[in-house]
This record gives C-alpha cells, structure tokens and sequence, in this order.
C-alpha cells in the first residue's frame, strides 16, 4: 500500500459509483494507472467488494440490538454451525465470534421490541448449543465510513 492506493480507497469509500474517469481526476493520475490500481487492490483482497446502505427504517427496522451468546460445547463444528445458521436469519444483520465472557455477538435488526423478543425466544434460546445470552438495544449509532489512515501493513 502506498500513498496513491490509500488515496483511491479512500475515495471510494466516499463514493464507490464514481467512474475510473472521475476517480482518476480527483487523485491525479491517468485513468488507466487508476484502473490498474483498482483491479490491483481487488486481486488482493484489499477490496473485498461493494454494497448499498439501507435506512432499516425503511424496511420497517425500527429496533436494531446486540445480543451476546455464550455457547456449549465449544468446538469448531458448533462455532461453524452456529454462525451459518445465525446469518442465515432475517433480522441477523452480523455475528462476530469474540473472546471474554460471551462467545459471540450478533447485531440484529427488527420491527418492535415483541419482535426482538420473539427472536431472542423462539430463534435464540431454541438452539440447545445457547447456554445463556442478553440484548441491548441500540438507541442510537455512528458508523465511520471512511478510514481515514490506512497502515501498510
């Protein structure tokens, strides 16, 4: 990673839409530097894609919390399990497996607090591998989009 490739992360953090051409001009290099840049820093795994950010509101997500996890037994197929089956829930938005007291996190998003209770009751607690968990709900969130120093390590 040099100063060019922060420069062009960086700016695409901002805007991912942006043409080859419009992101060339703005970190002053030819388009075709630029191109080859971009294709560089997906090739490897610098990259790793695009997204839309949805408003939760708007897909009727009023609630969104964190729910920690403590599992057992602990072993790589229960972890494995576990997590495919969590992400592959609607109202999961991102499960993390942490280290402490919890053995994961998962953010979910949902309609109402009964919908967030249900969730935690009849998708949670079912799973016999759950031996405890507990949900806070988030009242409000800051995001940083942009990094805005990248380590070249």
């Amino acid at each position: 990673m040099d100063e060019l490739d922060s420069a062009i992360i960086r700016h695409l953090q901002l805007n991912a839409r942006q043409t080859n051409r419009e992101l060339a001009r703005t970190v002053g290099v030819a388009p075709s530097t630029c191109l080859e840049r971009v294709r560089s820093l997906h090739e490897r795994g610098v990259i790793r894609g695009y997204h839309a950010e949805i408003a939760p509101e708007a897909l009727n997500r009023r609630v969104d919390a964190f729910v920690s996890a403590r599992l057992r037994p602990l072993s790589r197929p229960i972890i494995d399990g576990f997590k495919e089956a969590l992400i592959a829930l609607p109202e999961v938005l991102a499960v993390f497996v942490v280290a402490g007291d919890d053995d994961f996190l998962i953010q979910v998003s949902v309609q109402d607090l009964d919908h967030l209770h249900n969730f935690l009751i009849d998708r949670l607690s079912e799973r016999p591998e759950v031996v405890s968990f507990r949900s806070q709900i988030i009242y409000q969130s800051s995001r940083k989009h942009v990094q805005d120093r990248l380590s070249d390590t």
